[in-house]
């Protein structure tokens, strides 16, 4: 499917301005979108890939640039973690819930989007911040690529709005299983619909191809259970 990309500039409430990539199929047909939310490495080559590739599967996709209040533009190493934990420890919580809010309203008033058919998904600080946006903004569904999100996300789990496919890294050294449980138990304590899927035998960072710790048959299914997802409720 040809599609067209572009950086587009989105307000947020708090004065500030934020950078997305905007990629969308050709074509004035409405269609559903999803909110690519990236690592702490920046809307990068991988991140772009991402959003394209699901372009081309006939969605809107908008990657917005989380880090525009400190580092505009911002592409990190996967090679060297240190400057990237630095700028997602500078991101301030209640930052982060006005830019995912923003975007979501950026995507439900785009003329090339269905109406209420907006999805969030993200990757690891992404995949926290997709469980955040499912919580404080109206979509469809949200999926969760290993997101760092217990303890202190946990309250989101309660104003869940659509339903979540979570996926894990069954060998994360970043999030033990018992956080993981964790975000589970959470959600079956508030009745949230929800599908649970951990990847035993793998690492953090599975599904990007830019990493060492990547996966191709995991990446594969993964892939293969995200858009069955999509196709389902969004």
């Amino acid at each position: 499917m040809t599609i067209r990309t572009e950086h587009v500039q989105i307000p947020v409430a708090d004065g500030t301005t934020m950078d997305g990539y905007l990629c969308r199929p050709e074509g004035d047909t409405p269609r559903a979108a999803i909110l690519v939310l990236q690592e702490i490495f920046g809307v990068n080559a991988h991140i772009r890939d991402v959003a394209e590739r699901f372009a081309r599967e006939g969605y809107v996709t908008l990657a917005p640039d989380l880090f525009h209040r400190t580092a505009p533009g911002y592409e990190g190493s996967y090679e060297d973690f240190a400057p990237s934990m630095k700028l997602a420890t500078q991101y301030k919580a209640e930052e982060s819930e006005a830019d995912v809010r923003a975007a979501v309203e950026y995507l439900a008033k785009h003329p090339a989007v269905e109406a209420g058919r907006v999805a969030a998904l993200g990757f690891c600080m992404g995949g926290r911040l997709a469980f955040v946006t499912n919580g404080v903004a109206p979509l469809k569904c949200a999926v969760s690529f290993y997101g760092s999100i217990a303890p202190d996300k946990l309250p989101y789990a309660a104003t869940q709005s659509g339903k979540i496919l979570l996926l894990w890294a069954g060998k994360d050294p970043f999030i033990p299983n018992e956080k993981a449980q964790s975000v589970v138990d959470a959600l079956r304590k508030h009745e949230k619909p929800f599908v649970n899927i951990e990847f035993s035998e793998h690492d953090h960072g599975f599904f990007c191809d830019a990493r060492s710790n990547y996966n191709a048959a995991a990446a594969s299914q993964a892939w293969a259970l995200t858009l069955a997802f999509l196709k389902s409720h969004l």
